[in-house]
């Protein structure tokens, strides 16, 4: 991924040495405020308005990067908190008392043992 970072890079500065030189006598006038007038070349406003466009997102990508960057250590660190700290046994659940029988309800159906057999 580097390389191709290198190449974008290197094939942005040819374009712009490029567009320097044959538009190097390109006289602009640049009117920032009502009375004041800035004269400059071509490739100076073009390098001022590609880092107007570039720092901001620069830096709001730095800060999402950081901040989840921090998230994700946080989580590791608890994460590893968990993993060392030793669970505890369980008490064993007592043994389950056998049912007493209980008596049939007036009016309800009497099982057959019949059936199954």
């Amino acid at each position: 991924m580097q390389i191709v970072r290198t190449i974008l890079w290197v094939v942005l500065l040819i374009a712009f040495v490029a567009l320097t030189l044959l538009n190097w006598d390109t006289q602009l006038a640049v009117r920032i405020w009502p009375g004041i007038v800035w004269d400059t070349r071509l490739p100076a406003v073009i390098v001022v308005t590609f880092l107007l466009g570039l720092v901001p997102m620069w830096l709001i990508h730095r800060g999402s990067k950081w901040r989840l960057q921090r998230r994700i250590v946080t989580l590791e660190n608890a994460a590893r908190a968990n993993a060392i700290a030793t669970p505890t046994p369980a008490a064993p659940a007592p043994a389950a008392e056998p049912l007493a029988p209980v008596a049939p309800v007036e009016g309800a159906p009497v099982p057959r043992n019949d059936i199954l057999g």
